[in-house]
């Protein structure tokens, strides 16, 4: 399978564009049939694939950091009689199995960004449908905070998949049924059983979507909408955006270089050795200055560099068992830019810097690798970056100064960003969730907020998995690396999904543990991806052959 690049921008677009209008932007979806990502399909009916959601995740980012006077943003059709019907069906028939789910995964995320922009960028998203709204098209207006649906007699909105493909609709449709649109559950389970999906006023009653318009007042109602959307937000008016320009990104076999991220490649230990540099100056004097920055602000440029190295990992290196994060720089200089970001956070670029972060790390929590962090000397695993720490699964520090090595030694620290700005998809922080059931450890933690903190004091805080000094240091990692690259991928998807969000369920946890659990089973079974199953014969007058049995 060809190298996936996530990197995008306006001029480059296939499938979107965006109208931008004052206070109200407008995002058409108008997918180009001959631009799929993959030779051997067509990209019909304004189905999707991740191509078109690479875009999609692209759009999202830019609303939220290059117009800051956007206020609402409408989700439309660029087609005539189709909103969207939902992922491309040959797409999914012929891509391997790690791609779809990883496919899934990524839609889900792209969604959940939207949700995020509404709820917390105060930018809401809104979807005006006209025409066939199918699968995935309809878990694009789902995503949304309002649907208004063309009533003309043959606008629709439908999630079909189990009578047609015999898959789930990828999970974030069922569950923002149920869970956000609160759809009563025996009409859910008549709607997903329905073909032809449902219109009108009967949508409405249902709950499936807000508002039913006539087409001869269609446009006038989703533009009063809008506008009435758009009185309520905080976003300022006259502000100016920052420009999101391409990565600094050097590719070879082996590496990925960025200007503050590196990502080496292992294929024979099957490790990826994810290495942040952290900020060599200090942070600006104040607001203006940071926004004269722009994209080099050492935060906000370091997210991006880091949210493409994982997407990178995740599609692109398919069979690396471990992603390991080290750390170099000055841990007190990551602090500084923490306790600037937090006395900014109040202005709007801050707080999309900060909500991006908090995005990056759900990226890294929600990634199907083993997650370790090797805190060593001279690394700088502080505040935010201290993140690191608490999403990993196994997080190794370094005792003492190795000798030898003229590098400080290790030291971590926290900031009151870890105390509140970074929830997990669980709703908790991930010291809440590291200590669930021991709030007076989550006290104790907060209570060393900038503290250099050596590795005898973190083991003992429970901020870390193990502490070792240089005689033992080099064998325990390897050995932990060797095992885990030899463990059961499947099983470790399994464990590590079960572990990662203890703690109460949110219909974040719910979507992804449903897209680990049954979207990777459904995808391998032969009544969907079989010669004879449902995928495979979409389309060709055959009817699918299937194993009855219940399992």
């Amino acid at each position: 399978m060809k190298r996936i690049d996530f990197q995008t921008s306006p001029d480059k677009y296939r499938h979107w564009r965006i109208e931008t209008d004052g206070e109200v932007a407008r995002v058409i979806m108008d997918v180009d049939e001959t631009a799929g990502l993959f030779e051997g399909y067509e990209l019909k009916l304004n189905s999707y694939d991740l191509g078109v959601d690479i875009e999609l995740a692209d759009v999202i980012q830019r609303l939220r950091f290059e117009h800051p006077e956007v206020k609402t943003v409408v989700m439309a059709s660029g087609k005539d009689r189709v909103f969207c019907a939902g992922a491309n069906i040959r797409m999914l028939g012929g891509v391997s199995h790690a791609h779809k789910v990883n496919f899934c995964k990524f839609t889900n995320e792209t969604r959940n960004s939207i949700e995020d922009a509404t709820d917390n960028s105060h930018q809401t998203w809104i979807c005006a449908v006209s025409g066939a709204c199918a699968g995935g098209g309809y878990e694009l207006a789902l995503a949304c905070d309002e649907i208004i649906l063309t009533d003309d007699g043959s606008s629709t909105v439908a999630l079909p998949e189990v009578p047609l493909l015999a898959v789930l609709p990828g999970t974030g449709g069922l569950t923002r049924v149920t869970d956000k649109r609160k759809v009563r559950r025996d009409r859910a389970d008549i709607f997903c059983s329905l073909e032809e999906g449902i219109r009108g006023k009967k949508a409405v009653d249902w709950r499936l979507v807000d508002q039913v318009a006539p087409a001869s007042k269609f446009g006038e109602a989703v533009d009063q909408r809008a506008k009435e959307v758009a009185a309520r937000s905080d976003r300022p008016s006259g502000a100016q955006g920052v420009r999101l320009n391409p990565l600094d990104k050097t590719l070879t076999d082996n590496a990925i270089r960025y200007s503050m991220v590196s990502v080496e490649i292992d294929r024979d230990a099957r490790i990826a050795t994810v290495t942040i540099s952290g900020p060599e100056d200090q942070p600006p004097a104040d607001m203006a200055a940071a926004e004269a920055q722009g994209d080099q602000f050492w935060s906000l440029k370091l997210a991006r560099e880091l949210d493409d190295a994982l997407l990178e990992i995740r599609f692109n290196e398919m069979e690396m068992a471990v992603i390991q994060f080290k750390s170099a720089g000055d841990p007190a200089a990551v602090l500084a830019y923490d306790e600037f970001m937090q006395a900014n956070d109040g202005h709007w670029l801050m707080r999309e810097i900060l909500l991006y972060w908090r995005r990056v790390l759900k990226r890294v929590d929600l990634t199907s690798r083993t997650i370790s962090t090797m805190a060593e000397p001279g690394s700088c695993f502080a505040g935010t970056l201290a993140e690191l720490l608490f999403a990993a699964d196994r997080t190794y520090m370094a005792d003492g100064q190795f000798e030898g090595d003229n590098r400080p030694e290790a030291r971590i620290a926290l900031s009151q960003l870890n105390f509140g700005a970074y929830p997990m998809s669980n709703g908790l922080t991930r010291l809440e969730t590291r200590f669930l059931g021991e709030p007076e450890a989550v006290e104790a933690a907060k209570a060393t907020i900038g503290e250099q903190l050596d590795a005898s004091q973190a083991e003992e805080m429970g901020l870390v998995s193990f502490a070792f000094d240089d005689i033992d240091w080099e064998d325990e990692v390897r050995i932990f690396l060797e095992e885990r690259a030899s463990f059961s991928p499947d099983a470790l998807t399994a464990m590590e999904a079960n572990l990662r969000f203890a703690g109460p369920e949110t219909m974040e946890t719910r979507i992804f543990g449903r897209l680990t659990a049954w979207q990777n089973w459904v995808f391998q079974r032969p009544n969907a991806v079989g010669a004879d199953g449902a995928l495979k014969r979409y389309g060709t007058g055959k009817r699918a052959n299937f194993n009855m049995e219940r399992v």
